[in-house]
């Protein structure tokens, strides 16, 4: 087929894509191909470098891209006729995002969204950048005269442009190879977590200056240190201090729940406006934590606003736009073209919403005729964060509520409603602890019901796929699809006794262990050894927004082992351990995730319940177990000790059915004297956690 020449119009082939953000695209002039084997061939048959570009819905700036260049016709043109064009949603294939931001960072440049790199035909990276404005500006050259100078380069310099090619595989390829020497102890991640302490904003909370991102991973790294050290002061104020600024600042949605990616300031008043399901589920699950042990209310409150949106907006339709039960991914920053326009405020309009009463709101929430940013408001409680007396609360709470409803008149955020197995997997664990920490059965429920869509919608044959959208399955799982999905089935099997859940942890941990598992250094590869449209397998431990696949492995292998009592889960998890624990020595801090399986690893609570769960007496003692954060708890509700596995510390305990419900407290081979008091049980968990 020949090329099409810069005015020509060219075909875009994105109308029959699931992703929303693909579909934001479909009217370009741009000849956009999805990825697939199509694009390469047209490549090598014409001999054309290819375009890529990543993004997401929610993302601003890729809006700002798609809105300047991709929608022009003359700079579609010069697409069109140097390059052939691939679109990717980064949250459908995060795999190959991967890739190619690591590709970007060995040119020295720093990655983000849109992502803009330019490959050979065979997919080779050689050159990139992220968002680049149409005219010069910004420091950064405009669009037009890069996609000119690229162009240029590939036909007349293929020296440099092999030599590139090669020098990047190479990098990838070593990346790939993680360092292995090491050894990590909890005295080494104790260190790790002092330091990181340190580096907490004293004035504000969080880490670093603006942009600031929450950095759960982190956090829970820190909360886990204060309970294994006993030092409030050191780990546990931090980070309570971090939750408290997040949930009284902008970042927060203080009218209808849920907080948003990152804060572009220090002081967490001015967001980068769009939700994500990841970001909401990791501090679901710190806030319950927090709570926990501090029983500081506007954590609760947090929490249970946060659950409200997520059950309210959140839920993903099926083709026949009927609830799914399963957890949609992301609502965006801007409506009606305007960055943050659904969630600020001018004082005339608080003031014609609320009456006599914005008196008393508009001191509490920042709200000032001339706004707290670019002439609006963004409300938030930064100057008043401790809660005022029972009635202006409750005036406040109403207040809130007549905001809430006339917000709903106006324009909303677009919503990105595929399905993501991983993001789905890791809001099912924070929800399922949360519902027992709060007594909340309907959010056990909501749980389960998202976890049977996943299962038994997303899953063929064994093998799950990553994204659901509307009647359509797509992409086969990657490694934190299956990890995080795993994880979200011990904590359900734990709060519910229903061994289905184990096994389904069990069966998908065997996949892994097929199809992703590396036999020669050990880790698990992101992509499956049968998914094909790869350049390099990559292997790596690093959070990144999301917790790493490999560090949640290390979790769910240890809960398998005590569990089970199978030796095999231990072997696996210390070999996982292994592969890693060199990149410690260059870089913890996107390890959290990874250092914390290290500590459940060796130190796994295993709190064993002989007795029927719904029994008083039995919940009682579960209530005990819940109102205490233990990160590295592992749970089982049994009706009699003999049912436990033979090797297990607490097997055989107990087998009188006439005993009252008694709990076992384990840490290796040993375990505590039966207990059958609840405030004896607390003692002892609060000796021990």
């Amino acid at each position: 087929m020949p090329a099409p020449s810069a005015n020509a119009s060219a075909p875009n082939r994105l109308a029959e894509e699931t992703s929303p953000y693909l579909l934001q695209h479909k009217d370009n002039p741009v000849a956009w191909y999805p990825w697939g084997p199509e694009p390469f061939a047209h490549a090598k048959a014409n001999n054309k470098p290819i375009l890529l570009s990543v993004g997401y819905a929610a993302c601003h700036w890729c809006h700002v891209m798609a809105h300047e260049s991709f929608a022009d016709p003359d700079v579609a043109g010069l697409m069109n006729e140097h390059f052939v064009n691939i679109k990717v949603d980064r949250e459908e294939r995060p795999d190959l995002d991967a890739i190619y931001q690591n590709a970007l960072s060995l040119l020295g440049q720093h990655g983000g969204w849109p992502l803009t790199m330019f490959l050979t035909p065979d997919g080779e990276p050689f050159w990139g950048g992220t968002y680049f404005p149409k005219a010069d500006m910004y420091g950064r050259p405009g669009f037009p005269r890069v996609l000119q100078a690229i162009a240029d380069a590939y036909h007349q310099e293929p020296d440099k442009v092999t030599q590139n090619v090669s020098a990047i595989r190479d990098a990838l390829e070593r990346m790939a190879r993680p360092r292995q020497a090491g050894q990590i102890d909890l005295g080494g991640i104790d260190e790790i977590a002092a330091r990181i302490a340190q580096a907490i904003d004293p004035q504000n909370g969080g880490l670093g200056g603006p942009p600031k991102f929450p950095q759960p991973g982190l956090l829970r790294l820190l909360w886990r240190a204060w309970k294994r050290r006993d030092d409030p002061e050191s780990f546990c104020r931090p980070v309570s201090f971090t939750l408290r600024q997040m949930s009284q600042g902008g970042i927060y949605d203080h009218l209808g729940g849920g907080y948003a990616r990152y804060a572009v300031d220090e002081r967490w008043l001015v967001p980068h406006f769009e939700k994500m399901l990841y970001d909401n589920a990791q501090l679901v699950e710190l806030l319950t934590w927090a709570w926990q042990d501090t029983r500081i209310d506007v954590f609760r409150q947090r929490v249970a606003e946060t659950v409200a949106w997520l059950l309210r907006e959140m839920i993903a339709l099926d083709a026949d736009g009927a609830p799914t039960g399963a957890f949609a991914a992301s609502l965006d920053a801007d409506s009606e073209g305007v960055e943050g326009k659904f969630y600020t405020w001018s004082a005339a309009e608080v003031n014609a919403v609320l009456g006599d009463d914005a008196a008393t709101f508009n001191p509490v929430y920042d709200v000032t005729p001339e706004g707290n940013w670019e002439g609006v408001t963004i409300l938030n409680r930064l100057q008043q964060p401790e809660p005022l007396d029972d009635a202006t609360e409750a005036t406040l709470a109403a207040c809130r509520q007549r905001l809430f409803d006339r917000r709903a008149t106006r324009v909303r955020p677009a919503w990105d409603d595929k399905v993501l197995a991983d993001w789905n997997g890791l809001m099912i664990a924070a929800l399922a602890d949360a519902a027992a920490a709060f007594d909340r059965p309907d959010w056990l429920a909501a749980a389960r019901n998202a976890f049977a869509f996943v299962r038994d919608t997303m899953q063929v044959n064994g093998r799950l796929y990553h994204s659901y959208r509307r009647g359509r399955a797509k992409h086969p799982a990657m490694l934190d699809d299956y990890a995080a999905m795993a994880s979200a089935a011990l904590t359900l099997f734990e709060h519910t006794d229903d061994p289905a859940y184990r096994e389904q942890a069990i069966a998908w941990v065997a996949v892994l262990d097929r199809h992703f598992w590396d036999a020669q250094h050990g880790g698990y590869f992101v992509t499956a050894d049968d998914v094909d449209d790869v350049i390099v397998r990559s292997k790596h431990a690093h959070d990144s927004s999301q917790p790493a696949g490999n560090g949640q492995m290390v979790h769910v292998l240890a809960r398998l082992h005590y569990l089970t009592g199978a030796d095999r889960y231990r072997t696996q998890a210390e070999t996982l351990i292994a592969a890693f624990a060199g990149e410690v020595e260059s870089n913890f801090v996107p390890l959290a995730t990874f250092l914390n399986g290290i500590e459940r690893l060796q130190t796994g609570l295993q709190i064993v319940i002989v007795g029927e769960r719904d029994a008083p007496d039995t919940r009682a003692l579960l209530a005990v177990v819940h109102g205490i954060a233990l990160p590295d708890r592992v749970l089982q509700v049994v009706p009699a000790a003999d049912e436990l596995p033979a090797d297990h510390p607490a097997a055989g305990k107990t087998s009188d059915p006439s005993a009252p419900p008694t709990a076992y407290i384990c840490r290796g081979p040993s375990c505590s004297l039966p207990i059958t008091d609840p405030d004896a049980l607390r003692a002892e968990l609060a000796g021990r956690a």
